[in-house]
């Protein structure tokens, strides 16, 4: 039959990776490979490494100000539900393409190599844009713990250019505590604090004109980037092993959060009863503003897809597939682990937070986290021993929180380089790029260039604008993901599952409408920033991609 020079070509765009081929790959050893030192717990580690990081003790601050309120609570296990969904589809790859690549890997297996360069170049926006986030976070946490210790680092240093800072001292948190402004009841810690809309209404409705700090630069974020990148270049083993002390001491922090913060809940704040003799009642669900996702059932919607960013992590363990002993065995416990530990974790801290302070003045916070647990210690009665021991909770809460941001960015910088690794064994990339150290037998020059890339938006990126872009790259992924698993399962039903999702094509369709339907309550500005840079991925491509494409070639040849 006849086959015109344009269907041929249309066809090469989808022509699938043989899963013979990539296992193959996946069992080369010796120099020039990655190096297989990983177990089940070390791997499960690497997941909650991962996912209790930037979205626990940032983002949900963040998801809770602007759109959900303390709904915030449903909208994090909505984002658990969607999560669980797509942890089912990773672990089914994971134990049947047991690859470095995860998601793109999954793509080109099933869905074709233009499929597969799309995802790849999307999962960018989910590690390296993901590890900045992380940054960001760790930077605010810094910050307020060196504020803590009585150091006061340049605020024109500490955070992303224009971003704007007042100084608000004891005398003035009491003039604004308790304040309303429009829906937003005020409630300020003393220190600095990032200047909300509400937060300059309420100072202007008492009268007061404090100076305004603007940030230029984002040191602590930029170096932090660099210090994780130059772990990574040593090796997995010793990354690996630095994640799970840090996990540990993370995992301790979370717990002392919730047990810190359990007996200073206002059940005001949560909606759950008035303000004794004014008849102020805060609701659950704030009503909506009029804007889809401010507030409102759509807030809900828009705070699970915001906060989905705290669940991203599980899928990181994918990466590392080529470095673990026993994959086929040991991925999809770890993935499903970990998820499974961190959405319990999830909803405590989530709805103690909400509890201690205001959603509103979440807004913009870089460490929501810290200042609820600085709440909780200024309601404490002073000079008694639970006000004493709330005061050490702050500063050891916010030091774990360092610590544990530290670990997520590792997970998350670790996992861009194997992507890359992956695409450049195709031919998708320069040979460079899959370069490994002789010494090391890690990506390195990969892992350089992401963590590059990561001190630099760290540096200049807002965390807002950051957490949207990685959470619809994530999404995006999810559906590629649980899309090849129906597409593989009718193309190769005899390929050996040691892990099966359970009433497939149900669950994988599930997992891919939920995760369609988080990204359409994302903003509409993410949306456009995803269609451009998209194109650049496009443009990419076919300038190079597709002309050095190994399967191709050979196909060709």
């Amino acid at each position: 039959m006849f086959v015109s020079v344009e269907e041929d070509r249309a066809m090469d765009l989808f022509r699938v990776k043989p899963i013979e081929k990539t296992l193959a790959e996946a069992q080369e050893s010796g120099e020039g490979t990655l190096n297989k030192t990983l177990g089940v717990t070390a791997l499960t580690m690497l997941g909650i490494g991962a996912v209790i990081g930037t979205g626990i003790f940032v983002l949900t601050g963040q998801a809770a100000g602007k759109y959900a309120g303390p709904a915030v609570v449903v909208s994090m296990i909505v984002a658990g539900v969607v999560s669980a969904l797509a942890a089912l589809c990773y672990s089914e790859f994971a134990s049947s393409v047991p690859i470095s690549g995860s998601a793109y890997a999954y793509g080109y297996a099933t869905l074709g190599e233009f499929v597969a360069w799309i995802i790849g170049w999307d999962l960018i926006l989910e590690y390296a844009f993901g590890a900045a986030t992380v940054a960001v976070g760790w930077s605010g946490n810094l910050v307020s713990l060196l504020a803590d210790l009585g150091i006061n680092f340049p605020i024109s240093l500490s955070a992303a250019p224009g971003t704007q800072f007042v100084s608000l001292s004891s005398s003035t948190v009491d003039r604004l505590s308790n304040m309303r402004v429009g829906e937003t009841l005020l409630n300020p810690s003393v220190g600095y604090c990032v200047l909300t809309p509400e937060l300059m209404q309420g100072l202007k409705q008492a009268g007061l004109n404090i100076p305004v700090e603007t940030a230029v630069f984002n040191l602590p974020a930029f170096l932090i980037a660099i210090a994780v990148t130059a772990l990574l270049v040593k090796g997995i083993r010793e990354s690996a092993s630095f994640n799970t002390v840090i996990v540990m001491v993370k995992i301790a922090v979370v717990l002392l959060f919730i047990i810190a913060g359990i007996g200073f809940i206002n059940t005001h704040y949560l909606g759950m009863s008035c303000t004794p003799g004014t008849g102020d009642c805060q609701q659950f669900i704030p009503p909506n503003t009029g804007t889809f996702g401010e507030y409102g059932y759509s807030g809900i919607l828009t705070g699970a897809a915001v906060i989905f960013f705290a669940y991203i992590g599980f899928d990181a363990v994918s990466t590392a597939a080529q470095e673990a002993k026993d994959p086929q065995r040991d991925m999809p416990r770890a993935i499903i682990g970990a998820l499974a530990i961190c959405t319990v974790l999830y909803i405590l801290v989530s709805a103690i937070m909400v509890g201690l302070v205001p959603y509103a003045q979440l807004k913009e916070d870089p460490a929501p986290i810290a200042t609820a647990i600085t709440a909780a210690s200024q309601h404490a009665v002073q000079g008694t021993f639970i006000g004493y021991i709330l005061r050490s909770f702050s500063m050891i809460i916010k030091l774990g929180a360092v610590l544990g941001l530290t670990s997520t960015m590792v997970v998350q910088i670790m996992g861009q380089p194997r992507i890359f690794y992956s695409m450049a064994k195709d031919g998708l990339l320069p040979s460079w790029a899959a370069k490994i150290h002789p010494r090391f037998r890690t990506p390195y020059i990969t892992t350089m260039i992401t963590g590059a890339i990561v001190a630099v938006m760290g540096a200049l990126v807002p965390i807002t604008m950051l957490g949207q872009l990685v959470n619809i790259g994530t999404l995006f992924a999810f559906v590629i993901v649980s899309i090849g698993i129906v597409v593989l399962r009718r193309t190769r039903p005899e390929l050996p599952r040691p892990f099966k999702v359970p009433f497939s094509p149900v669950v994988p369709i599930l997992s891919a409408g939920a995760s369609l339907y988080l990204m359409y309550g994302l903003p509409f500005d993410t949306w456009m920033r995803l269609f451009v840079w998209m194109l650049i991925g496009l443009g990419i491509y076919f300038a190079y991609s597709a002309r050095h494409s190994k399967l191709r070639n050979s196909a060709t040849s």
